[in-house]
């Protein structure tokens, strides 16, 4: 997985010498490499880190006398080829990573391999903004199934990180809850709460930010290093990539587009403000506006529903509410000039909403910016959080902090 700054070095205190800062980060690339991998050789490791062979070697040496990697050889090469190669893995278990995405109408948790496959699954619905502390409870009962029906004990096997996503802003310092946007979780620290249930660290982030991370791990934006992630449902946020390193400013508010002001006189935003983008076009209002034409009771999930089946008043709505979403993102990307927008969350089935964006961004932005970038629905979907909340379970993880 790409390494993200989670803004915390531990090798890189006062007394380490730019050296011993540069051998922690060689060792945690060999190591974290031979985690999510089957047995390779030295050779292989050379050419997969970029690393010379002799600081691979020597760091080899290094993990074989701590006991941390194995050293076995293969009979599986043809006779006459000579000495087979002797090829490094860890010893025991990789390790175990664990996922927690927690949306405004549910909880999702992952247990996962450090390539972040997925060895137990679990979701509930919950109504998670009214009560956070059901919600943390839930949450951490789920991760204790997901850990037995993986067969994973905590006290015996290595479970190296936990990551998880809340729906709103989260100081990238302290861990809290910042922003009223999620009111009832203000002052918060729903990582540390988590952490208590579980007994192991939890490093918490924005789900729109874990979106963009899962995204250009494995998804719409793998190999890509400036990318706008929208998650867009009845609320819309964004996640910003930049220079290949998540961004999310000095509080952890960087991407509440949803909270940008749209109309001078609109209604009042739980954010505080009015006007706001999200209540303009956030699908609650939108399925609000489509409701008087209706018979049936449409919700966000029935309105993208009869989208895919061809409803011309929903599409038309779509329509608009992408062009306005693309119009707001226009202007970030004359100042960011991104390569991509991933369009996430419910709102990527709709390809009304996604060509409206695409149709604002084209009208809106510098012709050069334009021309250098693309739009397209997430490939992750509905899993995009979870991922995203394995990636910085991964990139906090023993391997990478140089804590050997």
């Amino acid at each position: 997985m790409p390494q993200h700054d989670d803004g915390r070095d531990p090798a890189a205190e006062p007394s380490a010498t730019p050296e011993s800062r540069l051998r922690v980060a060689n060792r945690s690339q060999v190591l974290d490499l031979l985690g999510r991998s089957a047995p390779v050789s030295r050779a292989d490791l050379a050419q997969r880190t970029g690393l010379s062979r002799s600081t691979v070697s020597s760091i080899v040496q290094e993990l074989l006398g701590t006991g941390q990697i194995i050293e076995t050889t293969t009979e599986s090469l043809p006779r006459g080829g000579g000495r087979p190669p002797s090829l490094l893995t860890v010893s025991g278990s990789p390790g175990t990573l664990v996922g927690v995405d927690i949306g405004h109408r549910h909880v999702r948790v992952a247990v996962a391999d450090l390539a972040a496959n997925p060895l137990a699954e679990r979701e509930i619905r919950l109504d998670a903004d009214n009560s956070p502390v059901e919600t943390i409870d839930r949450a951490a009962a789920l991760v204790h199934e997901g850990l037995a029906e993986a067969g994973i004990d905590p006290r015996k096997d290595r479970l190296l990180g936990v990551g998880m996503g809340i729906p709103g802003p989260v100081d990238p310092h302290s861990g809290i809850v910042v922003s009223p946007i999620l009111a009832n979780w203000m002052d918060l620290a729903p990582g540390e709460e988590l952490a208590r249930r579980l007994g192991v660290p939890v490093h918490v982030e924005n789900d729109a930010n874990l979106g963009a991370l899962a995204e250009v791990a494995y998804g719409a934006a793998r190999d890509v290093d400036d990318v706008i992630y929208v998650k867009a449902s009845s609320g819309i946020g964004a996640g910003l990539v930049l220079a290949g390193k998540l961004y999310r400013g000095v509080t952890g508010i960087a991407g509440e587009i949803g909270h940008v002001r749209f109309e001078d006189n609109g209604p009042i935003c739980r954010c505080g403000n009015r006007g706001c983008l999200e209540k303009a076009f956030g699908g609650a209002r939108l399925v609000e506006l489509l409701q008087p034409a209706y018979d049936e009771t449409l919700s966000v999930e029935r309105m993208l529903e009869l989208a895919q089946q061809g409803d011309i008043r929903v599409n038309r709505i779509l329509d608009d509410a992408g062009r306005a979403v693309g119009r707001v993102l226009a202007d970030l990307c004359n100042h960011l000039n991104p390569a991509l927008i991933v369009v996430g969350d419910t709102m990527r089935h709709s390809e009304s909403f996604v060509l409206g964006i695409k149709d604002s961004i084209d009208r809106f932005t510098q012709p050069d910016t334009a021309a250098a970038l693309d739009v397209v629905p997430s490939e992750l979907g509905d899993n995009a959080g979870v991922v995203g909340a394995l990636v910085i379970a991964n990139a906090a993880a023993p391997a990478h902090q140089g804590t050997i």
